[in-house]
């Protein structure tokens, strides 16, 4: 029997981070791993470094690492003490992807790109003796008939393990967005009956669409929305403002259990979207849309993004005048990040903007990873955190929520849950 280690990694930044915060749903991508193994052969261990620590000394055969940008240093630290322990290590998961060659000089084998199809092949081959070093996925897997998530092995609370994704990719080309990069071109759908027999296998009745645009197809999204009506869960989707543009598809979602959409609005100003090469987003439409989500039951978490080429030092006060007037509920507020790959992160190391190579400063919530245009690191940073504490005080709470008026008290909650995070991350 082989000994699988499958690591979910956090850096020690990033866990306070998440720590400090509200809702932290278990990541899907190891469970999900876990499925494709066959048990005859291999005994599975998942390790997420969120709330566990990694057994070294367990003498385990083969780990496999998911890395994504911020976590990549932490990931090759990782990998090299188990190497050094005698264990083989595959890599995988979007800086992999990103940066094949970089990560092959810190693992045994690398599995770059959607995992479906070249991952169960690499543990086949792994197993029988013969395992090559590098797997590329070279073109988009089915995603019809697949395993549900090994949830069994994941050590959480029920209510933490509810995930899911019934399609993937987005339509959309924003230029700071790596999922171009990361995935096989399209946007693909899974059927709607497995979907929704997969939720039935969980004990959750709350749970989060993995989906980076879960209403980008209105006529497949509708058809998810009926079925899963039956279920009576709550749940929470991303989808672009644009695409909730759409009474009878909102109606669907919240008659199926939907409690809020995180909607990528980025910025609430014209020049600023245009450089995030957001333009499907419209300034002029934004209350409209939102109002028509909330006249349906739902709340709007708005991912809002700061440190485009237009963005000024009044940049900060406008946003949250914005928030406020429109009633968002809540807000993911991030630090613009050039990916590896993205047309933004070109565009800023042809232009020499680039100011750190440690890839850990790359995840949008404790460093600024390049030099803005109209302000320094050093203000967009002390804006960011600014705003963060401001949108989350009470008074701003109950200015949004006379607009809002919608789930007043789950809102309570969720809020009072980033406050206190909050308090503790940006202070």
């Amino acid at each position: 029997m082989i000994k699988l280690l499958l690591i979910q990694p956090e850096n020690a930044e990033i866990k306070r981070w998440r720590r400090r915060q509200f809702n932290n749903f278990s990541q899907i991508t190891m469970p999900y791993l876990a499925a494709f193994v066959d048990s005859r052969y291999f005994e599975i261990t998942i390790i997420d470094e969120y709330n566990q620590k990694i057994p070294y000394s367990n003498n385990f055969d083969l780990a496999a690492i998911t890395v994504n940008t911020p976590n990549a240093p932490h990931s090759y630290q990782i990998s090299e003490k188990l190497r050094k322990a005698g264990v083989k290590v595959v890599m995988g998961g979007p800086h992999v992807t990103l940066m094949p060659d970089e990560a092959m000089q810190h693992a045994d084998f690398i599995v770059a790109g959607e995992g479906e199809e070249v991952w169960p092949v690499f543990l086949e081959e792994f197993r029988l003796g013969n395992p090559k070093q590098v797997y590329i996925s070279e073109s988009p897997p089915r995603l019809d008939s697949l395993p549900a998530p090994r949830w069994d092995l994941v050590k959480r609370a029920p209510m933490m393990k509810g995930a899911v994704f019934a399609t993937r990719g987005c339509p959309y080309n924003c230029r700071y967005c790596n999922l171009k990069q990361i995935y096989h071109a399209g946007f693909r759908k899974r059927p709607v009956i497995e979907v929704v027999e997969e939720l039935m296998m969980s004990k959750s009745r709350f749970f989060v669409f993995w989906d980076d645009n879960l209403f980008a197809d209105g006529i497949y999204a509708k058809e998810l929305m009926r079925a899963l009506a039956p279920l009576k869960r709550k749940w929470a989707a991303q989808a672009t403002l644009k695409d909730c543009n759409d009474d009878s598809l909102l109606e669907l979602a919240k008659a199926a259990g939907c409690l809020y959409i995180f909607a990528g609005i980025e910025s609430f100003q014209e020049s600023s979207l245009k450089d995030a090469g957001k333009e499907i987003n419209q300034v002029d439409v934004y209350s409209h849309i939102i109002d028509k989500i909330h006249s349906h039951g739902i709340m709007v978490q708005a991912g809002i993004v700061f440190g485009f080429d237009s963005d000024t030092e009044d940049i900060f006060d406008k946003t949250l005048y914005t928030c406020e007037k429109l009633g968002i509920d809540g807000a993911t507020v991030s630090l613009l990040t050039p990916f590896p790959k993205t047309p933004i992160y070109e565009q800023y190391k042809k232009e020499g903007r680039l100011t750190k190579e440690d890839w850990s400063h790359y995840n949008g919530k404790t460093a600024v990873a390049f030099s803005p245009s109209n302000m320094d690191e050093a203000q967009l940073w002390e804006g960011y955190a600014r705003f963060i504490k401001r949108f989350y005080s009470i008074g701003s709470f109950i200015r949004r929520m006379s607009v809002s008026r919608t789930n007043i008290l789950v809102n309570l909650a969720i809020n009072l849950g980033y406050k206190l995070g909050i308090r503790k991350n940006v202070d």
